[in-house]
């Protein structure tokens, strides 16, 4: 299968990793790009595809806290939660 020709300007450090990685894999550096590029553009359209609970619902607690403040600090603990994540 043939594409469209497409010229990229990489960085030293990306070039190696590209590099390194097409060695491991015993293929092509063009056969590495294409393999990432499909596979990071599928998890962005799926991510983009997700309903907002789906996004967070591992922030969320199962069950019942225990916490009677919920209601009264939800913006605030649910920050908390996404500082933790990252």
């Amino acid at each position: 299968m043939t594409g469209m020709p497409l010229s990229v300007r990489l960085d030293k450090k990306t070039e190696s990793l590209l590099e390194k990685t097409a060695s491991a894999l015993k293929t092509s550096k063009a056969e590495v790009i294409k393999q990432s590029l499909s596979d990071y553009c599928a998890r962005v359209l799926s991510e983009r595809r997700k309903q907002p609970y789906e996004v967070i619902k591992d922030l969320i607690e199962k069950g019942g806290s225990g916490r009677g403040d919920l209601s009264v600090r939800s913006e605030e603990i649910l920050r908390e939660r996404f500082r933790r994540k990252t």
